[in-house]
């Protein structure tokens, strides 16, 4: 299933740079600019991890924090600041924090200590999914089929691993959209079409399978094979 993460962080442009990265790794992805927004969408909606920065406009990172984990919410949280000291990192550590990074930091380092925080949380991570002789491996991000390794962009894998995850039943398109791309899409829905077929072209047509079936008017289906579409 498709990780969702939230940023609140009040520079936006770093916000949205820190989403795009994070969305091309496949990940969903919701923003917010201040602490009371950011407090608002973390009580009311469920996420695997939080970027939190420490200082936010309207309520600070530390009290953002301290409330959740006082109400028992224990998703992972990543704290950024601008500040670099012992006495920071204590405080924010102290209200709950999971980890703790300093301004400028490299994506790469965040990509990382991403991971490690969802790794952490998974406890040895998701099964490999398999569906006849196509496996698709959450955390490895890998896709084989009959043996060869098929490669896929982060945005196909999240695709694939959200039909996999219902192999055999029909998913609609809204459902695809609600489990790939975050809560802001408004965009067109017709994407999860592209997705789909540039999946076929690369998970069944060079292996002659038709393992991704349309059931019109309702969504799509991944199978062990194909067959005709209904």
């Amino acid at each position: 299933m498709t990780m969702r993460l939230l940023i609140v962080e009040d520079e936006r442009r770093l916000a949205m740079a820190l989403a795009r990265g994070l969305a091309a790794e496949g990940f969903a992805v919701d923003t917010a600019h201040d602490g009371v927004t950011g407090l608002r969408l973390a009580q009311e909606r469920d996420y695997d991890l939080i970027v939190l920065d420490i200082m936010l406009p309207g309520l600070n990172g530390y009290r953002i924090c301290a409330q959740l984990r006082a109400a028992g919410d224990d998703t992972p949280i990543l704290m950024l600041t601008a500040k670099d000291g012992e006495y920071d990192e204590a405080e924010g550590l102290d209200t709950g924090a999971d980890d703790y990074l300093t301004k400028p930091f490299s994506y790469v380092v965040l990509q990382a200590r991403v991971r490690a925080l969802l790794r952490r949380r998974t406890r040895g991570g998701a099964p490999v999914l398999r569906i006849g002789d196509l496996t698709v491996d959450p955390d490895g991000r890998r896709v084989d089929r009959s043996g060869t390794e098929v490669v896929l962009t982060a945005k196909e894998f999240a695709v694939l691993e959200h039909l996999a995850l219902h192999a055999g039943q029909v998913v609609s398109k809204a459902d695809i959209l609600g489990g790939v791309w975050d809560f802001a899409y408004d965009g067109d829905p017709n994407i999860v079409e592209v997705y789909v077929s540039a999946l076929r072209r690369k998970i069944d047509l060079p292996f002659g399978r038709r393992s991704i079936r349309t059931v019109r008017g309702a969504g799509y289906r991944l199978e062990a094979d194909g067959g005709r579409d209904v």
